[in-house]
């Protein structure tokens, strides 16, 4: 029992550790590959242009001339490398809270920790294995989402055609929209209830502080009620299992050890991972 309690508590300081190393490293590259930028030409041919010499004191500001040249720091319509670095390192910084809460990651974790529990099977696959499978197949399912945020709110911000909170509201908007398809309407009214909130009129004045939890306990139901019929199949393996030992009269031998093999033959014959991630799939199109 403490083997298997400390195996557990150095697998969780290893994910940790791992999640912190990559949140680190991204924010290092950004930093560098933004640093690591030329100069503009007009920044560099403006600089060059300026006399050598003393520096005059300081007066009233004279006309440019037609000659003259005029030194820009920044663009007034793009947001500032400084900006840009902050909120690379904020998003890094809640990537883990947004992928357990805003998108299907939770489900497909939840469904595919399930499989494993309805095998017999404690630690096979393991949990390191089981979080990548759901990581990919949530980017393979969330990538129209992310293209369209990155589409409506993420470019126009960086091009300066929008302002923070008009590209925020634009690009969360497809986010919005993928979790109120897949939340239950009696959470919605469950969390606005619990906040004393107004009823709201439509879909589109529906707060994400009510959306979010809801859309998660919508995925959380979705995933119990897969699990449940993922077990029948496998209890029915117990019960014909455990009958015939007691008719036989092995009742020294565990049923859990003579029904694992036929559990795993049957799920591969079924080619049991493709179904599920096909049904997993299939609930988000």
């Amino acid at each position: 029992m403490i083997s298997a309690v400390g195996v557990a508590t150095a697998r969780k300081r290893w994910l940790v550790r791992a999640v912190v190393s990559i949140l680190v490293l991204a924010g290092v590259l950004i930093g560098i590959s933004l640093l690591a930028q030329p100069a503009g030409a007009e920044t560099v041919a403006a600089v060059a242009a300026q006399p050598a010499g003393p520096s005059a004191p300081a007066g009233p500001a004279e006309p440019a001339g037609p000659g003259a040249v005029t030194v820009t720091v920044g663009s007034p319509d793009k947001p500032s490398e400084s900006l840009v670095i902050l909120i690379a390192l904020t998003v890094l910084s809640v990537a883990p809270a947004l992928l357990l809460l805003c998108t299907s990651f939770t489900k497909i974790f939840v469904v595919l920790s399930i499989t494993r529990n309805a095998l017999g099977l404690t630690s096979v696959p393991p949990n390191q294995v089981l979080a990548g499978l759901a990581l990919f197949l949530s980017l393979f399912i969330m990538a129209p989402t992310a293209a369209a945020v990155n589409e409506q709110g993420i470019q126009p911000f960086l091009n300066g055609e929008k302002s923070q909170s008009q590209a925020f509201n634009d690009g969360v908007q497809p986010l919005r929209e993928f979790m109120l398809k897949q939340t239950r309407p009696e959470e919605i009214a469950l969390f606005t209830k619990v906040a004393d909130q107004d009823k709201p009129a439509n879909a589109d004045e529906v707060p994400l502080t009510t959306l979010v939890p809801a859309f998660v306990l919508s995925e959380l139901r979705a995933a119990m009620l897969i699990g449940f019929v993922l077990f029948i199949p496998f209890l029915v393996i117990d019960m014909v299992v455990s009958a015939s030992l007691m008719s036989l009269g092995m009742m020294m031998l565990p049923p859990v050890t003579v029904a694992l093999p036929f559990k795993l033959l049957l799920f591969v014959l079924a080619n049991g991972w493709g179904l599920i991630v096909t049904a997993l799939v299939g609930t988000y199109t």
